[in-house]
């Protein structure tokens, strides 16, 4: 359910994941110039949201450059009616939180998002700490200023260090430098607010016969159709079926790849077309 939030005239209304000060709140304000963010407790909340039109536009994570997929979010992809409509890709530079005066060698406890847990865990292993997974990494620096909790810590973004007023006793602490997110802008139809498409998302379960998936695949190799992303997560649908996702460099209305997709369709027992827009900048 979503935080009470009063959305003025005239302004587009976001959901996204986790409370104020959320990474993904980060990726809205990128995304959007003038947007009310409406703040959700799960993506799945969020995909709801956008579906039964309680908000315009939702953003939501699709993919760390450090832990992977969030598998989550492409499950949802094929079960909600939503589309992408553009994205953002928002590095993720953690700071350990604590209460104002708490020495670092006092720490004992850590809380944050299990991603954010495990994209720390280098500088955590220095640290005689117990790790402790909450919905959110802004949820977790709330929870701490609101507990007052001494001998306890919380990974979390410096917009929730100041949201909540509690001090940075470590920056930058994620293993790898280059640790970003890429998130999506999802809606119910298309949408040209991100400018012309560049790029396509489908999702597709092939067909029970010996070279299906090379049969697929080769459908865009031959029409010189660069795939950025492959991927595959069991489906729902069937027991040890697995649906394929696929990024391929072109929009959907172009001529060779609506060959290409008409091809596979022959190809598969599903296809859909999870949306068609610009490449992050």
């Amino acid at each position: 359910m979503a935080t009470s939030v009063e959305i003025p005239e005239r302004t587009i209304a976001v959901g996204f994941q986790g409370e104020a000060g959320a990474y993904s709140q980060r990726a809205v304000k990128r995304l959007f110039t003038q947007a009310t963010s409406v703040p959700f407790h799960s993506v799945h909340r969020v995909f709801e949201a956008v579906e039964i039109g309680t908000v315009a536009f939702g953003v939501v994570p699709l993919e760390n450059s450090h832990a992977g997929s969030i598998n989550e979010t492409y499950d949802l992809l094929v079960r909600h009616g939503v589309s992408i409509v553009g994205e953002t890709i928002v590095r993720i530079s953690h700071c350990l939180l604590a209460l104002p005066g708490t020495p670092l060698d006092e720490v004992r406890t850590v809380y944050s998002h299990t991603q954010a847990l495990d994209q720390c865990s280098e500088f955590l292993d220095s640290l005689p700490v117990e790790r402790i997974a909450v919905h959110d990494t802004a949820g977790a620096a709330r929870i701490l200023a609101e507990r007052k909790e001494s001998g306890a810590a919380a990974i979390a973004s410096t917009e929730a260090a100041q949201l909540y007023e509690l001090e940075v006793l470590a920056s930058d602490i994620e293993d790898r430098a280059d640790n970003s997110t890429k998130f999506v802008a999802i809606a119910r139809g298309g949408s040209d607010l991100f400018g012309p498409p560049e790029k396509t998302s489908v999702v597709f379960a092939t067909a029970d016969m010996p070279g299906a998936l090379y049969r697929c695949l080769k459908e865009f190799a031959d029409r010189h159709l660069n795939l950025s992303k492959l991927e595959h997560r069991p489906s729902r649908a069937k027991a040890w079926q697995s649906n394929f996702y696929v990024d391929f460099d072109a929009p959907v209305h172009d001529p060779a790849a609506q060959e290409a997709l008409q091809a596979v369709a022959e190809l598969t027992s599903f296809l859909r077309v999870l949306g068609s827009y610009p490449r992050a900048r």
